[in-house]
């Protein structure tokens, strides 16, 4: 039988970044939600462990045999410590690459989910975290696509305020970006940020009011991000200036930017006008929360 695990779109509502520290990594603190749109990882009985790509982005995705879902399959299983009957992957690719939705950790999350029930593995929650964290900045948080604040290095994640429904579109010019790259020059501007995490209410009662207390937060990778790739200025700006926007702000390390919109009806008017503004750009209506089921 195959066996399936959604793998969400990642969204930093807000990412406060800081100097870098020992190893050269910054630490952060960040508001994140996901999307209920996202890649999708299956596995079934094979001779080996492999991995087959496919849909929309397949062919933009690199990495061979270093592929963040056979690298949390690897782990996994090598931390099992004992014998697993050979399993087949395959990745259905519908998240844009390099695109600061944290897809690559957000497939290796549903890998490890996939594979500890699919092979039966005695693995914890807290040992399967420790796992997705080894995998990168965003594994912890992408492991379970649950609202959380993450600092640190992103491994330290307490639970976010209550969320409302928020509807929001995705937009992606179509050009990755490179998050090495935007890390560089975010160094050498020297505009580091405070990474104690910003008060907040123990929930937001609506769309409206989440976007007027972030409009006091930011993203600090923002500026980098558009330096390195002027198309997500581009996108930026045309979001902040449509009416459905209640915010409009870069994810991540780009190149994706989102709108929270009021309403899905806002959220569907906002992405039919800029499919037909742009139809070279990557469009998505979505909503943000999570956990979304498998």
């Amino acid at each position: 039988m195959v066996e399936a695990a959604f793998a969400p779109a990642k969204v930093n509502l807000y990412l406060h970044v800081g100097p870098p520290g020992e190893g050269g990594y910054h630490p952060i603190c960040s508001l994140m939600a996901f999307a209920d749109f996202g890649d999708t990882v299956r596995a079934q009985g094979a001779d080996a462990l492999g991995l087959e790509v496919r849909g929309p982005f397949a062919r933009d995705l690199d990495g061979g045999g270093d592929n963040l879902v056979l690298r949390a399959a690897r782990a996994l299983i090598a931390g099992a410590r004992r014998p697993v009957a050979p399993i087949g992957l395959s990745l259905d690719k519908r998240l844009p690459v390099a695109s600061g939705l944290g897809g690559g950790s957000s497939d290796a999350g549903a890998t490890l989910r996939l594979l500890r029930q699919a092979m039966g593995l005695n693995i914890d929650d807290a040992g399967l975290e420790a796992v997705a964290a080894s995998l990168g900045a965003d594994g912890a948080a992408c492991l379970w696509g649950r609202p959380v604040t993450a600092e640190g290095r992103g491994e330290r994640l307490s639970p976010a305020p209550g969320l409302p429904v928020l509807d929001a579109v995705l937009v992606n010019p179509g050009t990755p970006v490179s998050t090495a790259r935007v890390y560089g020059l975010f160094d050498q501007a020297g505009r580091f940020g405070d990474v104690a995490p910003p008060r907040a209410p123990d929930a937001f009662e609506t769309p409206e009011e989440l976007a007027g207390w972030l409009q006091a937060q930011r993203n600090d990778l923002e500026a980098a991000a558009i330096a390195v790739a002027p198309e997500v200025g581009a996108v930026l700006e045309t979001l902040a200036g449509e009416p459905e926007s209640l915010i409009a702000r870069v994810s991540g390390s780009g190149g994706t930017c989102f709108a929270l919109c009021a309403s899905d009806i806002e959220a569907e008017s906002l992405a039919e006008r800029l499919e037909a503004m742009a139809p070279h750009w990557w469009v998505k209506r979505c909503r943000l929360g999570g956990p979304w089921p498998d």
